[in-house]
C-alpha cells in the first residue's frame, strides 16, 4: 500500500469553506484512509479549529457528532487525540483557541523598589557595614524604634542584603567606598590581660591621619572595651604626653563602668611615665603586648580600619583642628558607636581535640551587649543607671542619628578642607551644625569634654 502525507497551509476560513454533514464527515474519514494531513503554521491551525468549531456549533452537539467532528479535527491538523482534546476544552472554557505564551516561572519579589532606596539611604548614613550588621540596624529601626517603612526590610537576611546591593536601583544612589587597607603596626606584649566576662578592660592604639607636604596631620585615639566593644575616640594635634594625657583621662571617664585595664602596644605614647602615674591614679591594671603575638591587640586593631579610616577617610586634617574633632568626637561619634551601631560578637565552640572555632552570629549594639551581662547594674560606674542610659539610646532610630552624624562629620571637613587652602576656618562654625551637644552622648560627655580642655590649657595651648 502506498501512503502519502498531504501538506497545506491552513488558512482558510469559513467564509469560503463548506459545512459538511457528519455523514459527509464520515465518508471522507473513510475515503482518506491511509492519507495524512499536517498544518505548517500553528497559529492557522489554531485558527482553524476555532472557525471549524465555532461553524458547527460544537457545544450544542451530540457526544455522537461530538466524536465525528474530534477525529476530523484530528485528521485535518495532523495533531493528536490528546492535543485536539485539549484544545476543544480550552475552546469550551474559553470560546477561543489561542497559541499560550510561555510565560517563565518567576518569584514573587518581596522587596520592592522602595525598600531598595531605604537600603540604600541606610548604608550612605553608616557607611555600608557588613550584612549582619545592617541586618541589625533594619530590624532595630523596625522592632526597637518602630519606624514603619522599615517592616519588610526588617526580616530580610544579612546574605539577601548584599543580592539588594547588586542590584541597579542600588547602584544608582549609594556610592560604594573601596575596603580598608590593612596596615601593618608592630606590637608586642609582656601579659595578655584576662577579663573573665567583666567589661573594663580596655584595648588602646592611635591613628595617624596621612601628611601632607612634609605637614604632619592629627592622631586619633582609640580605645575599646573587650568585653562590650563599647569604644571612645580622642584626638590630639601631636602624639605626646604633653597632649596625650589630658585626653585620654577624659576619654576614660566616658566609659559607663569603672576602668580595670588599659592594654596597648610598646609605643613611647602610651609606655611612658605620665600615663603610667595616671593609671596608678586611678588603680588601672597597666599591660602591654607580647612579642610575636599579634592577636594581643587585634581588637582595637580591627576598629582601627573598620571605624577610624571608614569615616575620617585617609584626608590631611590640620593639627589646628584637634580640637574640633575631639569636639565631633565626644558630641557625635562616640554615641553613635555604641549605641547605634551593631557590633559582630563571637560565639566560641570547641571540637574533640581541642580547637577552638568562633563564628560572629550575634550583632548587637554595645550598649545592648552591656545590658545583656549577668549583673549588668552592678557593673555599671557609681550612680549611674540603665534607665539614664535608656532615654539617650531611644532618643532618636540608629539611621536618623547616623544620618545626624554625617551632616556633622562633612561639616567638620569642610572646615578642615578650607584650613588646608589657607582660608581661615573658626572652630566656632561647628557648633552652628544643626545638633546639640547633647543629643544621643552619654551623661558624662559634656562634663569630660570640658575637663579635657581645661586639662589641655592647663598643659599648654594645642598648636
Amino acid at each position: 500500500m502506498l501512503w502519502f502525507r498531504i501538506l497545506w497551509s491552513m488558512r482558510v476560513t469559513m467564509g469560503n469553506a463548506k459545512i459538511l454533514s457528519p455523514a459527509q464527515i464520515r465518508g471522507f474519514l473513510e475515503a482518506s484512509d491511509g492519507i495524512d494531513f499536517s498544518g505548517t503554521d500553528r497559529a492557522g491551525v489554531y485558527q482553524w479549529i476555532e472557525e471549524t468549531l465555532q461553524g458547527y456549533r460544537y457545544s450544542q452537539q451530540s457526544k455522537e457528532v461530538r466524536g465525528v467532528l474530534r477525529e476530523f479535527l484530528v485528521k485535518m491538523t495532523g495533531l493528536s487525540v490528546p492535543q485536539v482534546t485539549r484544545l476543544i476544552g480550552r475552546y469550551l472554557h474559553t470560546g477561543q483557541v489561542r497559541e499560550q505564551e510561555y510565560r517563565r516561572h518567576r518569584f514573587d519579589r518581596y522587596y520592592r523598589k522602595d525598600d531598595i532606596v531605604l537600603l540604600a539611604g541606610v548604608d550612605e548614613a553608616h557607611g555600608r557595614m557588613s550584612g549582619p550588621g545592617t541586618q541589625r540596624i533594619l530590624q532595630r529601626e523596625w522592632r526597637v524604634y518602630g519606624k514603619p517603612e522599615f517592616e519588610r526590610l526588617s526580616n530580610i537576611s544579612a546574605s539577601h542584603v548584599y543580592n539588594l546591593r547588586n542590584t541597579t536601583t542600588y547602584r544608582r544612589r549609594c556610592v560604594v567606598m573601596g575596603k580598608t587597607k590593612p596596615t601593618t603596626v608592630a606590637i608586642g606584649e609582656r601579659r595578655r590581660p584576662d577579663p573573665q566576662g567583666r567589661p573594663g578592660y580596655l584595648r588602646l592604639d592611635t591613628v595617624h591621619q596621612p601628611e601632607q607636604d612634609g605637614e604632619k596631620s592629627v592622631y586619633h585615639i582609640n580605645a575599646v572595651d573587650a568585653v562590650t566593644q563599647w569604644e571612645g575616640l580622642g584626638c590630639v594635634p601631636k602624639i605626646s604626653e604633653h597632649y596625650l594625657a589630658p585626653v585620654l583621662e577624659a576619654m576614660l571617664e566616658q566609659f559607663p563602668f569603672p576602668i580595670l585595664g588599659f592594654h596597648s602596644d610598646n609605643g613611647s605614647e602610651y609606655i611612658n611615665h605620665a600615663v603610667a602615674t595616671l593609671l596608678e591614679k586611678l588603680r588601672v591594671e597597666f599591660t602591654k603586648s607580647r612579642p610575636r603575638h599579634s592577636n594581643d591587640n587585634a581588637l582595637v586593631e580591627t576598629k582601627n580600619g573598620a571605624v577610624v579610616r571608614k569615616h575620617m577617610q585617609y584626608h590631611w586634617l590640620p593639627p589646628s583642628h584637634a580640637d574640633a574633632i575631639d569636639a565631633f568626637y565626644q558630641e557625635w561619634f562616640n554615641p553613635y558607636l555604641n549605641y547605634h551601631r551593631p557590633c559582630g560578637f563571637a560565639t566560641v565552640t570547641t571540637d574533640a581535640k581541642g580547637r577552638e572555632k568562633k563564628t560572629y552570629d550575634v550583632y548587637q549594639t554595645p550598649y545592648e551587649r552591656l545590658k545583656s551581662l549577668p549583673k549588668g547594674q552592678q557593673l555599671l560606674r557609681h550612680g549611674l543607671t540603665f534607665a539614664e542610659l535608656d532615654r539617650i539610646a531611644m532618643r532618636e532610630s540608629d539611621t536618623d542619628f547616623a544620618r545626624r552624624m554625617q551632616k556633622a562629620k562633612q561639616e567638620l571637613f569642610r572646615l578642615c578642607a578650607r584650613a588646608g587652602t589657607s582660608v581661615p576656618a573658626p572652630l566656632g562654625e561647628l557648633a552652628k551644625t544643626e545638633s546639640s551637644p547633647a543629643n544621643g552622648s552619654s551623661p558624662n560627655h559634656a562634663q569630660s569634654r570640658s575637663s579635657a580642655t581645661a586639662r589641655s590649657r592647663q598643659g599648654g595651648p594645642r598648636q
